[in-house]
């Protein structure tokens, strides 16, 4: 019969999922499972297949510290070779023959000793429970009004239809994110027509990304040495940017080199001035590319500053009255980061879910447990945005706390453990207090790091190296413990 009851549940299998897995089965949890709603592992790697998808953090930095990968080809890794790292990882270390493909966990409630999920294979139960399901996740498509009636193709970068070929056709491209600078210089040579609707001008530095050549892979892997001085001096890059992050009047003069890389690019000062951002540099997520600027001079490409009003027919109407006849319209409008999914799926023994205790706010104590839900670990929680270092980073000051707790509660018999409500309190409470500060807040931008609510429940305002210790830190005294083994 098929085990469905384990010590260790874990939602997902994208870097976050497999990272837990990992740490937990060294450090001796083999009672383990992880659940994945897809049929491969890879997460945000495996759904992002646009063309151009690439990781905009040095490749030395993104991968766990615990499985470095000297084999990179690129300073900035590629989608398909990062997935093909995590599956590489996961296989080395031992954890995929822990992963159920095809179990999509729909709710997951705590009942006082264990944690009761329904999943689209049937129920599970566990007495701790880790949600890898991540930020970048879910797609966010705008409510257009019209756009089910749209007669030509319609997708999210996120879900990118490789069955249907732009070439020769119309395209609207909405967003100007992320994703966006960097598959629109991928499909303008494609198209006969590419309507770009910014509705915020974004900067957009220089991308130092080469190609790693092999002998220079060769002495990495010889000699780990130079790999660990890499990702040392990579690390010590980013942070330099981070301190600008708290200190606004830094990123200022950063700015002129994006001003710089934005008028080598585009010589026509009425686009120029279309593409110049009115906020400081780092309010939104930092966007590097060498290709996007000069992708938008091309004739056939027309850049609309506004947002979309709504869809009539094959038309893209833009709030700025302009109308754009099209084929296929491609959202690059980024994830529900703020608004995961997850959270109105987990629930309290009340019956309440996350959803209904944040109110559109996400808290967490350093973004990983949260008051009310017992043996319960959020991966990439609320509050630990950095805006400039390796989400991997993050995630293993959350591992090291994650492991902590859950070894110690399996091994001294705990029941449950649960942070106190004032701890919390307190935690998001500095945090709040510390973001006027930043650039985040200052900035003159919005971002989707702000809620519904008006609050950035996503940025961290401090050091990354605070960010390790406090994160990475298990204290049993900020946790009410309820001794006796049950479930």
């Amino acid at each position: 019969m098929e085990q469905r009851h384990f010590a260790v549940l874990v939602v997902g299998a994208g870097a976050s999922g497999l990272g837990a897995a990992i740490r937990l089965g060294q450090a001796g949890v083999d009672d383990l499972a992880v659940l994945e709603k897809a049929d491969a592992l890879g997460g945000t790697w495996r759904d992002n297949t646009y063309p151009g998808c690439a990781c905009d953090v040095p490749s030395a930095l993104y991968s766990y510290s615990f499985a470095p990968n000297p084999g990179w080809t690129r300073a900035f890794a590629g989608q398909a070779e990062i997935r093909a790292y995590l599956a590489d990882t996961a296989s080395r270390f031992g954890v995929t023959s822990k992963i159920r493909y095809g179990v999509e966990v729909t709710r997951a409630q705590w009942n006082g000793s264990v944690w009761e999920l329904e999943t689209t294979r049937g129920p599970y139960t566990a007495r701790i429970l880790v949600a890898g399901t991540g930020p970048w996740h879910e797609p966010l498509i705008p409510d257009l009004p019209g756009l089910a009636g749209f007669p030509g193709e319609v997708f999210h970068s996120a879900r990118w239809n490789h069955g249907y070929d732009l070439a020769g056709k119309r395209v609207a491209v909405i967003g100007t994110g992320a994703s966006a600078v960097q598959f629109v210089p991928r499909i303008a040579g494609e198209v006969a027509r590419l309507h770009l609707f910014q509705r915020t001008a974004q900067w957009v530095l220089p991308k130092p990304d080469h190609h790693v050549p092999g002998v220079e892979r060769l002495l990495l892997r010889r000699f780990p040495a130079l790999q660990r001085a890499l990702r040392g001096a990579e690390y010590g890059a980013m942070e330099t940017l981070g301190f600008g992050f708290r200190h606004p009047w830094l990123l200022r003069q950063v700015q002129k080199i994006g001003l710089a890389h934005l008028r080598l690019a585009v010589r026509d000062p009425v686009l120029r001035r279309t593409l110049t951002p009115d906020y400081t540099l780092g309010c939104k997520r930092l966007l590097m590319s060498n290709t996007y600027y000069p992708s938008l001079t091309r004739s056939h490409v027309d850049v609309h500053p506004t947002a979309v009003r709504s869809v009539d027919g094959s038309r893209v109407l833009g709030a700025d009255g302009s109308v754009s006849e099209v084929d296929a319209i491609i959202f690059g409008t980024g994830f529900h980061i703020l608004d995961m999914p997850v959270s109105a799926r987990v629930f309290d023994g009340d019956g309440r879910s996350l959803d209904d205790h944040w109110k559109g706010s996400p808290q967490a104590y350093a973004g990983t447990t949260v008051a009310g839900f017992p043996n319960l670990y959020l991966l990439l929680g609320p509050s630990l945005g950095t805006g400039h270092s390796s989400a991997f980073m993050i995630l293993e000051a959350q591992l090291r706390h994650t492991v902590a707790a859950v070894t110690r509660t399996l091994r001294s018999g705990w029941a449950s453990v649960s942070v106190r409500a004032s701890v919390q309190d307190a935690f998001n409470a500095e945090v709040q207090a510390a973001l006027p500060g930043t650039v985040y807040q200052s900035g003159g931008c919005s971002s989707y790091y702000t809620d519904v609510n008006g609050r950035n429940s996503f940025s961290w305002p401090f050091s990354t190296g605070r960010l390790r210790s406090l994160v990475g830190s298990f204290d049993e005294a900020d946790y009410e413990v309820v001794s006796g083994k049950q479930g």
